[in-house]
Formats: structure tokens, sequence, C-alpha cells
């Protein structure tokens, strides 16, 4: 490679071990946009993902980024925002359709993946970088860890599978994620379910050393409980103390009741002289109504489906959302002319009529559902 050759956007290797096994090694490689995902990082990683599923010389996978800042802080809305015309929105065209549906059989490829799955989540992880994040079958997450489903703040919802692993946190803490956009640390995460292991960022040459030298078979559930054991007998991070853990009953009286409009006014009405709170419900009273709606929507939907079924509804959704104002709206405030002041429409949350928010659900795509080989 030359000095005017770019780097590829994911780099892949391998990581040799004592067993004559190895490990497929996959490095998000965009540090400078966070390693935010583009289609062409979602084309990589489904390939290569499913290439070392069936290679019988991997053991497992690792997903990890390069840089210090960000694991992945989201898919590239910014091109989203351009194939749907910007905020002159129009119904979402084949890029967009084959970006959400890749992208979403991805992340199901992940939760279902064969062979343990180690997700190094050291950074800013958000959006559709959970979205990877969440299925791997080992989470680690570090100190500088920082995840959040952000979404409210740009007009659209927690997408990328959040319907499902918000509904599965604690009493109601996912609804709270979702409507506030609040961020999490690494005693969250653990709290919340996001991850499974903290350790030091610093100590990651150790732990591939580890697996380097690690009891590999070509028996995956062997391989998963010796990855679990691996990990386990590393030196945990000391982590700050849980913003959810303590709020927790809080959250759930902010959010008790199935009428999204009483959770609207208790959020609005919350005098607390706690910051990480204060930011939640303020987070919550500038985010786009509709978003909320669809966001309350999907987890009363969603309680009872299945992961790929809930990946299918959540295209659904994805492409309402490009064909209507407000995804493009919250992307031009955010990322192209940085005002941070969204027009929504509508711009109270009693104004978003069943009509409107149940557009959002209706199918925009033609014959057979793109996801429909998800079982």
């Amino acid at each position: 490679m030359n000095a005017l050759t770019p780097a590829p956007a994911v780099l892949l290797d391998t990581l040799p071990t004592h067993s004559g096994l190895h490990w497929g090694v996959a490095t998000l490689n965009a540090p400078a946009a966070l390693n935010a995902l583009s289609p062409a990082m979602v084309e990589t990683l489904a390939t290569q993902l499913a290439r070392w599923a069936v290679d019988p010389g991997v053991a497992g996978v690792l997903l990890q980024a390069s840089g210090d800042k960000a694991f992945c802080a989201g898919g590239d809305i910014r091109q989203i925002y351009q194939e749907i015309g910007g905020d002159n929105h129009r119904q979402p065209n084949a890029a967009v359709q084959s970006f959400f549906s890749s992208q979403y059989a991805l992340d199901y490829a992940i939760h279902t993946y064969p062979k343990p799955l180690l997700c190094w989540g050291h950074g800013i992880v958000m959006g559709g970088g959970l979205g990877l994040m969440a299925g791997a079958s080992h989470r680690v997450v570090t100190p500088g860890s920082r995840l959040a489903m952000p979404e409210i703040g740009i007009g659209l919802y927690p997408d990328v599978g959040g319907s499902w692993f918000l509904r599965r946190m604690p009493g109601r803490v996912g609804l709270f994620l979702a409507l506030t956009g609040a961020p999490l640390n690494a005693a969250d995460a653990l709290f919340c379910g996001l991850a499974d292991h903290a350790l030091p960022h610093a100590d990651k040459a150790a732990v591939l050393q580890a697996m380097a030298g690690g009891p590999w078979t070509r028996d995956a559930p062997h391989n998963r409980a010796s990855l679990s054991r691996l990990l386990g007998q590393q030196a945990a991070a000391a982590v700050p103390t849980s913003p959810v853990r303590a709020h927790f009953d809080q959250i759930q009286q902010l959010m008790a009741g199935e009428d999204l409009q009483d959770i609207d006014t208790r959020l609005r009405a919350l005098q607390t002289d706690d910051s990480w709170l204060a930011n939640a419900a303020a987070t919550y009273a500038q985010g786009c109504p509709t978003s909320a709606a669809l966001a309350h929507a999907l987890w009363q939907r969603c309680l009872h489906l299945s992961l790929a079924d809930v990946f299918r509804l959540e295209y659904t959704v994805s492409l309402g959302c490009c064909a209507h104002p407000n995804f493009g709206e919250g992307v031009r405030a955010l990322l192209v002319d940085k005002d941070r002041k969204p027009r929504w429409s509508p711009a109270r949350l009693a104004e978003v009529t069943p009509a409107w928010l149940q557009a959002h659900f209706e199918p925009r795509h033609a014959g057979a559902h793109p996801l429909a080989s998800l079982v």
C-alpha cells in the first residue's frame, strides 16, 4: 500500500494460538470518523464473519477498533441524509434500503454467531456501534467506555436491535434510555446487561496474549466457556459508580404506566440536583416528539416478538423515518448546519396523532421482506 492508497476501513487479521487454531480479528479503522459504520464497512464485516463462522481453523472472533476515542459512534447518518435528499425528504431509495437491511442482517448475525465473538468496546459506543456490541457473546467495556442510544436527538429511534435489548434491561430502564439518550458508563453497561466484563484498556495486550495461549478446540461451547474463564481471570477495572443503579427507583417512577403523555409530564416536571438525571430530562425535552412516540410504541409492541421479527419491524420503521421529515431535520441541525436547533414536525407530543405514528409502520418494500431469511 503506497502513501496515496487509503487504508481499508476494516482491517482483517488473525491471532495465532498455541492450540493450532486462530482467532479472526476485525478492526474498525476509521478513527477520524469515530469508526462510524459505512455501507462498505458493513459489507466487509458481514462477508468476513460468514467466512470465519464456517472455517474449522477459527476458534472465535475479536471485534475491535482503531484509535482510543471510539469503538464506533454509530452508522454513517450523513450518507443516509444525502441519499434521502437532505431535509427535502423523499421516499427511501435502494441505497437506503440496502444500508438498513445489510446493517440489521449483520447485527442479527452477531447475535446468533455460532462461535465466541469478543467485542472490545472502548471509548464511544453509540447507536450502530451498540448494535455491533450488544449481540456479541463476550462484551468488554473499559473505564473509558461511554455508551448511548441518542437517536431521539436526530429524529430517529433506538434501532439496530435496540427495541430488543432495551426491552430486556432491568425494570423500565430501557424505556428511559430510549427517551432520554442518557449516556452509560462501564458500571451502567454491566448493570444493564450490555457488557460482561470491565477491564482496563491498558491491559488489552495482556488479554490478547492470554488468548494466544488459550485452550481452544473446535467445540464452540467449550471455547465460549474458556473465553469467559479467561476474561474473568483478568484484573477487573476500577469503574465509577452507576448512575442507572443509583437512580433505579426514580427511573421506575418516571417511566411508570402505559401512557406516554404521563411520562412526558413527569420528565418535564423533574426537579433534581443530579446532573446526569437533569441532562437526561433536558435531552428528552429538546428531542423529537415523534421519536419519543416511536420508541414508546416499539417498547409496547416488541415484548413478545422474536429477535428476527424485531429487526424486520425496525427495518420498516427506519424507512418510515426516512420518508418523514424529522430524521432529515435532525441530521441537518446536528451535522450539516450544526445550529442544534431542529424544527420538529409535529413540535409537541400532544400533536403526534395515531395516524402520523402508524404511517411510520407502513411497509415500504415490494415483494418479500428484505430480512425474510432471518429465523
